[in-house]
Order: C-alpha cells, then sequence, then structure tokens
C-alpha cells in the first residue's frame, strides 16, 4: 500500500431544496388556500476515523466531496426529503487543516470520532408559510440556503507510543524489525526507509506501537529532506528512541544534528524524553563501544544503551527502560482488552443442560 500523509481536497455541503408554491384544489372548496410545503435540508460534510487505514492515499484520486442538495417542497404542506450526510472516513491521527494550513480545524484521535464539518443548508420555505390575514393567496417562496464549500488539508500524524528516529543509515529499520511485527525494507545505504513504519512490540508481556520515520538529515526542521513531515509523525510520541551508529563517523556530532533539528522543529519535542542508544554493536569491539558511550554522556545524554538491532544484543535493557515511560495500557492494550471483553459477553455461559 502507498503511503501518502498530506492531501489538498474539496468540500461542499448540500444546498436547501426550494419551497414550493402550491395551492389546495378540492371539490366544493372554493377557497382552498396556499399548502406548498418546505424544502428539504441539505446534507452535511462529516469526517469520521476509522480503523484500518494508515494512509490518505485515497484521497489522491479523489479530490472533491459534494453532499446531495435537498429536494423541493411539494403541495399538499410536503417537506422535501433532506439529503443524506456525506460521510468521509479518515485514518486516527488525521487533522484538518485550513487552506493555508495555520489553523487547526479538526483533530482525529480515536476510532469513531466523528465531526460535522460543513453543515448543510436549510430548505426554503413554501408559499403556505408566507399566508397572512391580509394576504390570503401568497405566491412567494424561498430559495434553500446555499451549502458551505471550502478547500482543506488533510494531515496525517502517526499514532504512536514511542518514535525511533536517527540519522540516515543509523538501523533503524534493522531494529523495528528485530523487535515488532514490522517488514522494512533493509540495504546498507541511506534512505532505505522513505515512509514511516509503524510495528506492534510485544515485551514482558506488554504491547505498543514503535513509530520509525526516514532518517534526518541537517535542516530537516525547515523542510530539508521533507524531514518536516516525517517529524510531525512522532509528536505524538510518549518516548522518543534515538538511534545513533556506532561506526559512523563521530556519534557525538550526530547526536548533536538530531537534537538540534527537535529543538527546531518546536512543538514539544525537544521536551520529550529520548533513550539514546548506540546501534551495530557487533560491529566494533567492547573497548570502542565504552568510550563512544562516555563521549556521549559528557555531551549531555543521560544513559546510552549499547545495542544490536542486527544480533538483538542490548535490545531487552532498552526496551525495559521503554515501558518505564507508557501509561499503565496502551492504545493496543485497550483495544485488545475490549474485543475479550465482548468475545466473552457473547459466549453463553455453562449449563448441564
Amino acid at each position: 500500500m502507498h503511503f501518502l500523509d498530506q492531501a489538498k481536497i474539496y468540500l461542499k455541503s448540500g444546498g436547501g431544496g426550494p419551497g414550493a408554491v402550491s395551492f389546495r384544489r378540492e371539490k366544493y372548496v372554493e377557497y382552498g388556500g396556499p399548502d406548498g410545503g418546505n424544502g428539504g435540508k441539505g446534507g452535511d460534510i462529516v469526517f469520521e476515523a476509522v480503523a484500518g487505514l494508515n494512509t490518505l492515499i485515497d484521497f489522491r484520486y479523489a479530490q472533491h466531496f459534494k453532499a446531495q442538495r435537498g429536494a423541493h417542497g411539494m403541495g399538499k404542506d410536503r417537506t422535501g426529503a433532506g439529503a443524506p450526510d456525506l460521510v468521509i472516513p479518515v485514518p486516527v491521527g488525521t487533522q484538518i487543516l485550513s487552506e493555508d494550513k495555520e489553523q487547526v480545524l479538526a483533530d482525529f484521535t480515536e476510532v469513531g470520532q466523528r465531526v460535522v464539518f460543513l453543515e448543510g443548508g436549510m430548505g426554503g420555505r413554501g408559499n403556505a408559510s408566507y399566508k397572512t390575514s391580509t394576504n390570503r393567496a401568497p405566491r412567494q417562496h424561498q430559495q434553500g440556503i446555499p451549502g458551505q464549500e471550502m478547500w482543506v488539508w488533510l494531515r496525517l500524524k502517526l499514532l504512536a507510543d514511542v518514535g525511533l528516529l536517527g540519522l540516515p543509515n543509523a538501523g533503524k529499520s534493522t531494529f523495528i524489525n528485530q523487535v515488532s511485527n514490522a517488514q522494512a525494507k533493509v540495504g546498507d545505504y541511506a534512505f532505505t526507509t522513505l515512509v514511516p513504519k509503524l510495528g506492534v512490540v510485544r515485551h514482558r508481556n506488554r504491547e505498543f506501537v514503535l513509530a520509525d520515520i526516514p532518517g534526518l538529515i541537517e535542516g530537516a526542521a525547515e523542510g530539508a529532506g521533507i524531514g518536516d513531515r516525517f517529524l510531525g509523525h512522532i509528536e505524538r510520541c510518549r518516548v522518543l528512541i534515538h538511534l545513533i551508529d556506532i561506526a559512523g563517523a563521530d556519534p557525538v556530532e550526530a547526536m548533536r544534528i538530531v537534537e538540534g533539528e527537535l529543538d527546531a522543529y518546536g512543538a514539544g519535542l525537544a521536551d520529550k524524553p529520548r533513550l539514546v542508544a548506540l546501534n551495530k554493536l557487533d560491529l566494533a569491539d567492547a573497548e570502542l563501544g565504552e568510550g563512544f558511550a562516555e563521549e556521549l554522556m559528557a555531551a549531555g545524554a543521560t544513559e546510552v544503551f549499547r545495542i544490536s538491532g542486527a544480533t538483538g544484543e542490548g535490545v531487552d535493557r532498552l526496551m525495559d527502560a521503554v515501558l518505564g515511560y507508557l501509561p499503565d495500557r496502551t492504545t493496543t492494550e485497550t483495544r485488545g482488552s475490549e474485543v475479550e471483553d465482548e468475545a466473552d459477553a457473547a459466549r453463553p455461559g455453562w449449563s448441564p443442560f
């Protein structure tokens, strides 16, 4: 499945139906009077967060969404039928932004969340509603109120408990494959990962979601390598894992670059707890790993985990540290317990008869 994390779409709610001009015509009734009904209400534009979606790719091919217009009013004081709402499913984590991207208009953080984004127009009045003591046979009616329309941006920010970041070729894809059910592409070259990946980690009877974003480069917060879009996917994470390649040129400089980008991006990323991990320990001896760890701690890291994403060495200790930042129940654990509760409720009780 192709990944797309932002899309621009056009929305228009349905206009109200016009009111009717009608007069009662019945045998032996000389002055029937007006009986034109009101028009029906136009359809609303509704967004709903649904499970099973993790990309906005569908909005690349369908970019215009228009709700139906309300039906005309009819004689015999019959109101026109209201138009059905147009419900647009979006992934959990989607934000709706104004056309200039300056204002967040809606934010979907849980499955089933619904927002009536644009209301349909009200139906117009029929001539029956214009009848007065001095005007017994009005012929005027009201057109329905037009629907609302606007262009908006959809932006997807993945919902994950833990974020994984680092420079290109730091071994993030190998790491997420080691600890989760993800099947990220692995290669011995920079920018192997081009789109964010999600994996579910199960560790010591706990379960949480880990997000791997493509490697960051200097200037990412200002848009270099579209790094600003990638950083947006870890805004909601509770803790960040910063992988540093032990075989890289300068681990301290690698840490400085990534922390500088977090500071420059803002949105509270610099304040999130970070676990620094020296990766690819299988490519270096223990003495070199200890030396780099001391340098990183001298540069500001509170603790350095020495791991190997390829062999799994040291990974359990790092995952133990991650668990200390998670709530009593993560999102995936809550959903799992709800499914089990529903299954138990549906299962008939035991009976000997």
